[in-house]
């Protein structure tokens, strides 16, 4: 399988009192995204990554989330 990435820089801009980003046409084509639809947006270790809206991911983080909260102690006597 062979990946291929592209760099596109994007520039913070004003939106009445909050600030937005503006995507390129080609970038939201590529995502299969489109005025009006949702993005998740994931922190990850090497920085940000954004996916379009899956209903079944976002239940998954939820839960993933909530297991986090509850069990922290565990996970963290499990990650020493």
């Amino acid at each position: 399988m062979r990946y291929t990435f592209a760099l596109t820089v994007l520039k913070l801009t004003a939106i009445g009192n909050s600030t937005g980003l503006i995507l390129p046409k080609e970038l939201l084509e590529r995502l299969r995204v489109g005025r009006g639809d949702s993005l998740n947006v994931v922190e990850t270790l090497t920085g940000i990554s954004s996916l379009p809206f899956d209903p079944e991911f976002d239940r998954r983080m939820d839960l993933a989330e909530r297991v986090m909260r509850e069990d922290l102690d565990v996970l963290g006597r499990l990650a020493q």
